[in-house]
C-alpha cells in the first residue's frame, strides 16, 4: 500500500469542533523580551550541492518576501554538504549558508537554520544523513518514484534510522556537526534558532500499527536525540531557540509520544499536511482535518509549556476549487495556538511555490498575507484578524521595561493604521509598522484595509 493510502487509512480524521488552543500555550519571546509572531516561508536548494550548493537560493528570495510582509525562512541545511567525508566540514558552504542569512540581515527576516533530510539522505537518491553515516544492515530498499513518501517505510530507510539514533559514534557525529552550526552563527543577528532534525522517521516493529511506532520513536529515541542535540547547540549559542519535531504522523491528527526536552528554550515544530491533499485531493471541509489536528497538535505544548512554530504547511495543488476555503480555514486555525509559520516553499514556479516566475502570489496564496503583529513590547491582550471585514486589532499593555518599540507587519495594498491609548508614536515604512508607547499603557492597534 502506499505510504500516503496507508496513513489515510489508519488515521481518518473525526469531525469534532476545534478547541481554540492558544490561551495556555506560551508565546515565542526575542531577545528584548518582545512576543513573537513569525510568519514565512521555507528557503531551499534541494537541487545543487557540492560547489553549487544553496546557489538557487538568491537576496531576490529574502526581499520578496520581506515586501509582501513576511518577517521569517526557514532555511534548509542539509548535513551531507556541511561534512561530506567524516570530520571534514565544508568552509565553503558554511560560506554559502553565511552569505543566505547576511542577505536575511540586510531585509529583517529571522531565519531556523533547518538540518533537512528527506528519506534519510543521499544514499537513498534524497538528501540529508550523509552516506558514510547510513548503515542499512544490507537490508533491501526499493525507489517509490510516484509515492517518495513510501520510500521512508523500506526496510533500508527504517534501520538507517535506528542505527543514527542508537549508535554512540553516529549520535556523536550527529552532535559535532550541530556545534559546527551553531558555534558558526551563535551570534548573527538573523538567526533566531535552529530546527535539530526535519520530518524525522524510525523504524516500525512487527506487529505495530503506524500511530503506536510513531508514539514510541518518538518517546524513545527523538526525544533523548534532542536532548543530546540540545546540548550540542548550548555548548556554541545559549540564546538561540532549538526547534523540535515530531514525526510526520501528527499531520494526521495522532497527539505525539516525545517526552519534555530538557533545554529552557524549546519550540514544538510540527508541520501541517494532510495526506490526501499531498497525494491531490481538493480541500474536504467536512472532514474536519483542520480540527483534529488542532486538538491533537496542541496536546504537546499545553502539557511541556513551550510555543508552537508550524514549520512547513500547504498543498501542492492551491487552485483546486476548494483551496479558498482551505487557506481562510487554515490561517484561522494557526493563528488560534501558534506563534507562527513558514509555508512550503518560496520559490518561483508551480507546484508547492509561493508565487511565479513574476513573484505574483499562486492561486489563493495571497490569503497567508495579512497584518499581524511581528514583536509586541508588552503583554498581549488579544489579537485577531477579520479576513472578511479585512481588519486587523491588536490591544496590549505596553511594557514598563525594556523596549517600547512593537512592530507590526502590513501585505501590499492600501492599509490605514491607527493606534489608541498612550500611543507616543506611529511610523510605517514598507511594510512594517512601529508603535511606540507609554510604560504601562492600554494600546490598541487597528489596521484596515482600504
Amino acid at each position: 500500500m502506499a505510504a500516503a493510502a496507508l496513513a489515510g487509512a489508519l488515521l481518518a480524521p473525526t469531525s469534532a469542533p476545534a478547541r481554540a488552543g492558544g490561551q495556555d500555550i506560551p508565546p515565542l519571546t526575542d531577545r528584548l523580551g518582545r512576543v513573537l509572531t513569525l510568519r514565512g516561508w521555507n528557503i531551499e536548494d534541494k537541487t545543487h550541492r557540492g560547489d553549487n550548493a544553496l546557489s538557487a537560493v538568491t537576496e531576490r528570495h529574502l526581499r520578496d518576501m520581506r515586501a509582501k510582509g513576511f518577517d521569517f525562512a526557514r532555511l534548509l541545511v542539509f548535513w551531507d554538504d556541511l561534512e561530506p567525508r567524516p570530520g571534514r566540514y565544508s568552509d565553503a558552504y558554511l560560506r554559502r549558508i553565511q552569505r543566505i542569512l547576511d542577505w536575511a540581515a540586510r531585509h529583517d527576516v529571522k531565519v531556523v537554520i533547518d538540518a533537512h533530510q528527506d528519506v534519510f539522505g543521499p544514499a537513498f537518491g534524497h538528501r540529508g544523513i550523509p552516506e558514510w553515516a547510513t548503515r542499512t544492515d544490507g537490508l533491501p530498499f526499493t525507489a517509490h518514484p510516484d509515492d517518495w513518501f513510501a520510500e521512508y517505510f523500506e526496510p533500508a530507510v527504517q534501520r538507517a534510522f535506528t542505527h543514527l539514533y542508537e549508535d554512540g559514534d553516529l549520535r556523536r557525529a550527529q552532535a559535532r556537526a550541530w556545534r559546527v552550526l551553531a558555534g558558526r552563527f551563535a551570534h548573527h543577528p538573523a538567526v533566531i534558532g535552529y530546527d535539530l532534525m526535519n520530518e524525522p522517521m524510525g523504524e516500525v516493529r512487527a506487529g505495530e500499527d503506524l500511530p503506536t511506532a510513531a508514539r514510541r520513536i518518538e518517546r524513545e529515541q527523538l526525544t533523548p536525540m534532542y536532548d543530546r542535540l540540545a546540548d550540542a547547540v548550548r555548548s556554541a549559542d545559549r540564546d538561540a531557540w532549538v526547534f523540535v519535531e515530531p514525526t510526520p504522523i501528527v499531520g494526521e491528527g495522532v497527539p505525539t509520544g516525545l517526552g519534555r526536552v530538557d533545554d529552557p528554550k524549546v519550540v514544538y515544530a510540527p508541520h501541517f499536511y494532510d495526506t490526501a491533499m499531498e497525494a491531490g485531493a481538493d480541500y474536504d471541509p467536512r472532514a474536519g482535518w483542520i480540527e483534529a489536528y488542532e486538538r491533537a497538535v496542541t496536546e504537546y505544548p499545553r502539557r511541556y509549556r513551550v510555543p508552537v512554530v508550524v514549520g512547513e504547511w500547504g498543498p501542492p495543488d492551491s487552485s483546486l476549487p476548494h483551496m479558498n476555503r482551505f487557506y481562510r480555514d487554515a490561517m484561522a486555525s494557526l493563528g488560534r495556538y501558534t506563534s507562527g509559520w513558514a509555508g512550503y516553499v518560496w520559490c518561483y514556479g508551480g507546484g508547492y511555490c509561493a508565487v511565479d516566475d513574476t513573484g505574483a502570489f499562486r492561486a489563493n496564496k495571497e490569503l497567508t498575507a495579512e497584518p499581524y503583529a511581528e514583536a509586541v513590547a508588552g503583554t498581549v491582550r488579544s489579537a485577531a484578524h477579520d479576513a472578511g471585514a479585512g481588519v486587523y486589532r491588536l490591544e496590549y499593555d505596553a511594557a514598563r521595561h525594556g523596549s517600547r518599540v512593537t512592530v507590526l507587519s502590513v501585505p501590499e495594498g492600501r492599509w490605514r493604521v491607527t493606534a489608541d491609548g498612550g500611543t507616543a508614536a506611529v511610523r510605517r515604512a514598507g511594510s512594517r509598522v512601529w508603535v511606540s508607547a507609554r510604560p504601562g499603557s492600554r494600546v490598541v492597534v487597528t489596521v484596515q484595509h482600504m
